[in-house]
């Protein structure tokens, strides 16, 4: 062999080596950016851990694998939709997720709905909403979404007034009038609960304060009532593919399950959840 072809002979081998080498980057890539395709991952938040895995436990004995993925906040299990490191979530309903989309420009979309639960108005102090003093502390969620429903339902109390009581995002700029000089506090939404001890008035959600053993649900001064649009969401991006249909057979077990509906009961207390399906 000639010495020109030797070095060709070497150029052609680097030249193998560097493509079997860009191949197994793509592949690796490949296989690392997207959820493996045995195992359906759904991001939820921590009060609906029991009632997931209920649902994840009846679909593995249809060769399902389901993986759950807890988030603290309401931002992240959004944002691992986003990226593709799970296949959906399961936190929110319509109205947050519709202001999600506006101010992120995700690509996020409902595949199903779950069930939604009440909402209400609670405080240790006071049994009743005109017992409720000037100058009360009353701690309410900072998210826009959840603030307007608090506003909202402190307008239907009698204890507050606002521009539209039918507008979905309502702000603080949005009072009219607000004749006990209510201090308003603002705290990311799952925090109302803590403050249940200190403050005369929380907006509170049913399975929050369930999970932190801090009141009854149904004790609450005033709920809001049923309003489909604000069930919570199975979710997941525009181009999601359900191979093998295992998040429609989750979302199927779901709804038809009796031990769900038991454990909603529970965990939500009786009469403070709805089917949004229905």
């Amino acid at each position: 062999m000639s010495k020109s072809q030797r070095k060709n002979h070497k150029l052609m081998i680097i030249a193998g080596i560097a493509i079997l080498l860009i191949i197994g980057l793509i592949s690796y890539r490949v296989i690392n950016h997207q959820p493996k395709n045995n195992v359906l991952k759904i991001g939820i938040s921590p009060p609906y851990a029991e009632l997931l895995k209920s649902v994840a436990d009846d679909v593995k004995a249809k060769g399902i694998d389901v993986e759950l993925i807890e988030f603290s906040d309401w931002q992240a299990p959004n944002v691992a939709v986003q990226h593709g490191d799970i296949d959906a979530n399961f936190f929110q309903q319509s109205v947050f997720l519709a202001n999600a989309i506006k101010e992120t420009g995700y690509d996020l979309t409902p595949f199903a709905k779950g069930t939604g639960s009440h909402v209400g108005l609670y405080s240790k102090k006071y049994q009743s909403l005109k017992d409720i003093p000037d100058n009360a502390k009353v701690v309410i969620p900072n998210d826009p979404v959840n603030l307007s429903r608090a506003l909202t339902l402190l307008a239907r109390a009698g204890l507050l007034s606002v521009k539209d009581i039918n507008n979905e995002l309502t702000t603080l700029e949005d009072i009219t009038s607000n004749p006990k000089n209510l201090k308003l506090i603002e705290v990311e939404g799952p925090q109302t609960t803590h403050a249940y001890h200190e403050a005369d008035l929380i907006f509170g959600y049913p399975h929050y304060l369930k999970l932190a053993n801090v009141a009854d649900p149904s004790s609450a001064l005033l709920t809001d009532p049923i309003n489909k649009k604000f069930a919570i969401l199975f979710v997941t991006r525009n181009d999601y593919q359900d191979q093998d249909k295992k998040l429609e057979t989750f979302v199927e077990t779901f709804q038809n399950s009796e031990k769900v509906r038991k454990i909603l009961d529970k965990d939500f207390g009786k009469g403070m959840w709805f089917e949004g399906w229905k």
